[in-house]
């Protein structure tokens, strides 16, 4: 026992001395505050977007949204048991489709626009083809063992999925199998977002951490801790070098890849609200992130300060996203609608 006891104690040691050194390499590459290097930048100034459009047509709460790669269509997800399909153009809806657990949490339309995902509370991820006559169920991928999160496609034939079981998962969509489960984070996985190249993706969870991961050999590459409380959201940088992070505990942040740590928060002290959902701009430089607020504020991602705010829905605001060709971006709420603002 005792020397079981020795043993512990010399690793704890080896952990803490290795976390040193970390953050001293951390610190060395630390050389700037992101407010001092975009200190020469001018300011965006005030953001005001116009409500363009109000797409009535869901009866219960939306939980999530997605925009497909032609930046027209778009599947946004509520519990009222549908997946509706989008004309964002005209605001009609193309296509309903009835799901067979209304408790849905998350969908994702697939680069070809044939296919889109969902799931939540069944555990399960539902893969439809909604080019056919009516829509069908193509697979339905059943092995995690908590609620769904968050579905991501990589292409017609690979899915990436986040759950409950805090565990990410990358299926095979031919087979309907798991090819590579991603194990690491030690709270349940709220979200994910894939790299422009997709050949990494970053994951935020429970436990307050965001990871890093290579698609390619299924390991978390890096860890990024700052954050006292659940992160709900997460997204890529567009030049895929940074990731934004959405929590809990009222903040966004900004993580570099490279460095290997936070650069920037985003954070009101009059805005008491967690954060349900973010994404960005084309360009990177404006923030979108949905509060409980029942708001959609804005933020410079270089300057760190507010510069508007998107106000019209009368709960909390679930999901946001700005189409491929960064023309807009929608807002989706526990209210039932979604708005689309540019």
């Amino acid at each position: 026992m005792a020397a079981e006891k020795a043993e512990m104690d010399a690793l704890k040691k080896e952990c803490d001395g290795l976390r040193s050194q970390i953050e001293a390499a951390r610190k060395a590459v630390n050389d700037t505050t992101m407010s001092a290097a975009a200190g020469s930048v001018a300011s965006v100034g005030r953001v005001q977007l116009k409500l363009r459009k109000n797409l009535k047509g869901h009866l219960a709460k939306i939980y999530s949204m997605h925009w497909a790669a032609d930046s027209r269509s778009m599947v946004s997800a509520s519990q009222d048991g549908k997946l509706l399909v989008w004309d964002t153009f005209t605001g009609n809806k193309l296509v309903a489709v009835p799901l067979k657990s209304a408790w849905v949490m998350s969908v994702a339309f697939a680069p070809s626009g044939n296919l889109v995902a969902s799931g939540g509370l069944d555990n399960m991820c539902t893969v439809y083809n909604i080019k056919a006559a009516s829509p069908k169920t193509l697979r339905e991928l059943d092995a995690h063992t908590g609620y769904l999160s968050c579905c991501r496609f990589l292409s017609d034939s690979e899915i990436l999925t986040a759950s409950g079981d805090t565990t990410c998962c990358l299926w095979d969509l031919e087979t309907g199998k798991q090819k590579i489960i991603f194990t690491n984070h030690i709270g349940d996985c709220m979200s994910l977002a894939l790299s422009p190249d997709m050949n990494t993706f970053i994951s935020g969870a429970c436990d307050s951490l965001a990871k890093l991961w290579d698609v390619r050999e299924g390991v978390c590459k890096q860890t990024f801790t700052g954050h006292t409380s659940d992160i709900n959201a997460i997204a890529f940088f567009p030049n895929g070098n940074a990731v934004i992070t959405g929590s809990d505990d009222c903040a966004c942040k900004m993580y570099d890849l490279r460095s290997d740590q936070e650069v920037i928060g985003y954070q009101d002290t009059t805005l008491n609200a967690g954060v349900t959902s973010l994404t960005l701009s084309n360009s990177g430089r404006l923030i979108f992130a949905g509060y409980d607020d029942f708001n959609c504020h804005i933020w410079d991602s270089l300057k760190g300060e507010k510069v508007g705010v998107l106000s019209g829905h009368d709960n909390r605001v679930s999901c946001t996203g700005v189409p491929e060709d960064g023309m807009g971006v929608c807002t989706g709420s526990w209210d039932s609608f979604l708005k689309l603002w540019n």
